[in-house]
């Protein structure tokens, strides 16, 4: 044996519990190691219980964390803008793009059709939402191995996506852009924002071309990536993996063109515009070297959508004003109307806020790592009545035993930051 771990006796079921122990661990025949919470790999939350036959883990029991937020629960104390705070905050690797999905579903739940400033404006920073979540992620599939340097690199690009973020709306990290039919905010400058994108794309351009010049042909990273943590085609759906993790299977799926919305959707402005390009990366190993290069691919195509958009930025309103008042009014209506500062006080300052439909309702978007989808319940008071969530990383999280089960402890690290868990989005 390599190494000799001290029999852990604290577990209560199945693998962990004292018959077992008595029979596999205390006889010296396997043993039990916690891989986390105290690991970098493990974001300080996750834990994962192997039980090893030497180096090798012949069990894998996969934990959900520590944070126990209760981020589910949150929504029904707090109304539809409110939230957006608390949903920024669950996968923190991309914030933005956390902020417009949760609007998008109380948009489909109130009926709202946003203007298409707003459209272009929120799929412009989802997509560079996309190229920071998935550099953290191939930056640190890299530091996972021991190479440093690539992940420098991913974050001197991730850095510039932060600074339109504080451009926008003054915060770096969660932006919490988003808001009921529109944006918090309008632009500063048109061109300020158009000359931050085209830094930005440049950075993230130029860091991606580097990544992969150094790992996919390099023989170290394809001995440690390929043939590890293989997911096939039929498992990642009978599983209902998404994202990622499922084109890199094979699975040709993709909400932003199954279910377009946005400028993923033709007609975004109303006036028959063509919905943007772009082609979803797809691959049949479904191993992390396959994952990795699934996300670099995505990258690129979200630099593609973004070039293709910063053009046609149109002049216009953020905010949809509607009759339904549903939507918080243009400051020159507060200013300058009755109706206007009597719906901002509503909306803002009193307790009654909005009147939503008593209904049900569920809308997804193609996040970073999945299917990100919000199911709504509504009983017309100003808060959500129940508000259900489908994080794309919590269900692809589900399929960490079967992927780790054969492999050696060291593989479980890389197969873990394949799947890309952020803890945040794994809370009940």
């Amino acid at each position: 044996m390599a190494f000799q771990l001290k029999p852990y006796d604290g577990f209560d079921v199945d693998v962990e519990s004292t018959e077992y122990l008595k029979k596999h661990v205390d006889t010296g025949e396997r043993w039990v190691l916690n891989f986390g919470p105290q690991h970098p790999a493990t974001h300080t939350t996750l834990r994962l219980v192997l039980e090893l036959d030497g180096e090798r883990v012949v069990r894998c029991t996969p934990h959900i964390g520590y944070l126990h937020s209760g981020f589910e629960k949150l929504a029904e104390h707090m109304d539809y803008n409110q939230y957006v705070t608390v949903v920024s905050r669950m996968d923190y690797g991309s914030p933005i793009c956390n902020d417009i999905a949760w609007h998008h579903a109380v948009e489909h739940l109130f009926d709202i059709e946003l203007t298409p400033r707003c459209k272009v404006l929120r799929t412009i920073m989802f997509e560079m939402g996309r190229c920071l979540n998935h550099l953290l992620c191939v930056g640190a599939a890299v530091l996972d191995m021991g190479g440093f340097t690539p992940f420098i690199w991913s974050f001197n690009a991730r850095e510039s996506i932060y600074d339109i973020c504080d451009y926008i709306c003054g915060q770096r990290f969660h932006p919490d852009w988003t808001r009921v039919g529109g944006l918090m905010q309008d632009l500063p400058d048109d061109e300020k924002f158009v000359a931050l994108c085209r830094r930005a794309i440049k950075e993230i351009t130029q860091a991606t071309n580097e990544l992969e010049r150094l790992t996919l042909r390099n023989r170290i990273f394809m001995d440690r990536t390929q043939g590890i943590g293989v997911l096939t085609a039929a498992d990642a759906i009978a599983w209902s993996v998404s994202g990622p993790m499922a084109r890199a299977a094979g699975v040709r799926r993709d909400v932003r063109k199954d279910f377009p919305y946005l400028c993923y959707a033709d007609n975004w402005d109303g006036q028959g515009a063509e919905a943007v390009k772009f082609s979803v990366p797809v691959a049949s190993e479904g191993d992390v070297y396959a994952r990795f290069c699934v996300r670099c691919e995505e990258i690129r195509q979200s630099v593609s959508i973004i070039e293709q958009l910063l053009p046609k930025i149109p002049k216009g309103p953020i905010d949809t004003f509607s009759d339904a008042k549903m939507v918080k009014p243009p400051k020159s209506e507060v200013y300058g109307s009755i109706e206007g500062l009597i719906q901002h006080f509503e909306l803002i300052m009193s307790n009654r806020g909005w009147k939503a439909p008593v209904g049900e309702a569920y809308a997804s978007v193609e996040s970073p790592n999945g299917e990100l989808g919000y199911f709504i319940v509504a009983d017309g008071g100003p808060r959500p009545w129940r508000v259900k969530v489908r994080p794309p990383i919590f269900i692809n999280y589900s399929t960490m035993a079967k992927l780790t089960e054969g492999h050696l402890v060291s593989d479980a690290v890389l197969i873990l930051g394949s799947i890309n868990v952020i803890a945040a989005e794994l809370d009940r």
